[in-house]
């Protein structure tokens, strides 16, 4: 019998085991869309300390798999759990592993990051070796598993277990790029010919992502525009002169939105479900989000606006904090849901006090309550200074919540924005407070004085089909062209 060939991808995290931001929903939705599809997949995660089974069976596979970093005798534990009959395997160790957050504490990240996740690295690595075959394609996802494409890319010439596997690494946030001293470079494990300014190098420091990038077999972003955008200094992060260097295996394809966990139509998490075409129940779970959030059943004849959202730059969320008490002067609730920046978070309580009875604002994260302020609310502000690709607009879409965003990355790819006659939501071209302002009076004079226009927005923004099944076929044919035979 002959022996399929492998997709095996590696993420820092894993919806519904771990989850910090949309990456954790990538990984939980597209391995699974493609195993579906019938390709052979697997994938591959660390077991924090605040882990979530979520009702999955983990067995316990090997207590000492040999890693050998960063000591010789070093060893991991490997588990694994039956994910709707894909296998999922994660990588234990208390010391690198089990502590209350993935990466860091308010007060920064975690000291010895590099050595977690080039632990990570090198233990997926081992444990691969231990399979019935090598992978065709190890699909590694930002900084934390990008050390991978390099380790192969180099291994390849001695080693023939590795001869036919391709990599492939995905970049969701080109921020994020795990940057650290060069001494860590060289407790690698990596060649000293990969420490120049086209490999690990980034002015003087060793940087993961660049490694990566410098030597997976095709890199891909998360949205098509995003893809053209990071080849900018605007957009770049520093890395614009080594991605322009590898455009010809830079590929952006677009996220999917997972519908059987997103979909008014079937959702455990709301009061009531409704659809395209007969959106009535919306009206009911906006009734329940005002009672939930204790504001007033006034609210229930407003336009009730919504953010969800790391308290970051990125996210703009400073720009909703500067105009929040202009927002309050018009007829409009607001619920906030996220966490991050502590100034970001004292502020907006302080505003959430002063203004008790229009604005809620909850810090820190609750999965359940985001699919009730999505469902419940009438708008959905992203203020994005950049988007690699945004899911929550595509959330905010299929619940019926026209989104105000920044027309940047994959918002302009998934946003038709008005006045297009086939509009599902607004844009604004520049992040500043006034032009993010002024579209949301746009957004809420349109909720108020066209009902008509409105509903029609409404029922063609629940209609957009951003289905996993259109991405994975994406990535099918990118493993094809690799030579994988997927």
């Amino acid at each position: 019998m002959s022996i399929k060939p492998l997709v095996l991808f590696m993420t820092s995290e894993m919806y519904p085991f771990s989850k910090t931001g949309g990456l954790a929903d990538v990984l939980g939705a597209l391995p699974l869309t493609l195993h579906r599809m019938g390709v052979n997949t697997a994938v591959v995660t660390p077991m924090y300390g605040r882990f979530a089974t979520s009702g999955f069976n983990l067995r316990l596979l090997t207590e000492r798999c040999p890693v050998g970093y960063p000591w010789a005798p070093i060893t991991a534990e490997i588990y694994q759990a039956d994910y709707y009959g894909m296998p999922v395997y994660f990588v234990g160790r208390g010391e690198y592993f089990d502590r209350r957050f993935l990466y860091n504490t308010h007060a920064g990240d975690y000291f010895d990051n590099c050595e977690r996740f080039n632990f990570f690295c090198r233990a997926t690595l081992e444990w691969a070796r231990r399979l019935d075959w090598a992978p065709a394609v190890i699909h590694a996802h930002d900084w934390q598993s990008a050390l991978v494409p390099a380790y192969l890319h180099f291994w390849r010439r001695t080693d023939p277990y590795w001869k036919d596997t391709k990599t492939v690494l995905t970049i969701h946030n080109l921020a994020f790029q795990g940057r650290f001293a060069s001494r860590l470079f060289f407790d690698s494990g990596l060649p000293a010919e990969a420490w120049n300014m086209n490999g690990a190098e980034f002015f003087g420091d060793f940087n993961l992502l660049k490694t990566g990038i410098a030597y997976a077999d095709a890199v891909t972003t998360v949205s098509p525009t995003y893809a053209e955008e990071i080849l900018t200094p605007e957009f770049g992060c520093g890395l614009e002169g080594l991605l322009r260097r590898r455009r010809g295996v830079l590929r952006g394809i677009l996220n999917g939105a997972d519908y059987s966990v997103w979909d008014p139509r079937d959702d455990k998490f709301l009061p009531c479900i409704y659809r395209s075409g007969s959106p009535e129940g919306k009206l009911d779970c906006k009734r329940a989000l005002l009672k939930e959030m204790c504001l007033p059943d006034q609210l229930e004849d407003k336009p009730v606006l919504s953010f969800i959202g790391r308290f970051r730059g990125q996210k703009g969320v400073d720009l909703l904090v500067s105009i929040i008490p202009r927002l309050m002067e018009m007829e409009i609730g607001l619920i906030v849901l996220g966490e991050g920046k502590l100034e970001h978070e004292a502020k907006l309580q302080e505003l959430a006090e002063e203004h008790h009875d229009r604005l809620c604002v909850i810090v820190g994260y609750s999965e359940d309550l985001a699919h009730r302020i999505q469902a419940g609310s009438d708008i959905f502000l992203m203020p994005s200074r950049y988007e690699p690709c945004g899911l929550t607009q595509m959330y905010a879409l299929r619940f019926g919540t026209p989104p105000v965003a920044t027309a940047v990355g994959g918002l302009r790819d998934t946003i038709v924005p008005y006045p297009h006659p086939q509009a599902t939501g607004f844009t604004f071209a520049e992040p500043d407070p006034e032009s993010f302002y002024q579209t949301i009076c746009e957004a809420v004079d349109l909720w108020k004085n066209k009902k008509a226009y409105w509903r029609g927005m409404v029922e063609r923004a629940m209609s957009q089909d951003f289905s996993w099944e259109k991405s994975a076929a994406r990535y099918i044919e990118l493993y094809q062209s690799l030579g994988a035979r997927v």
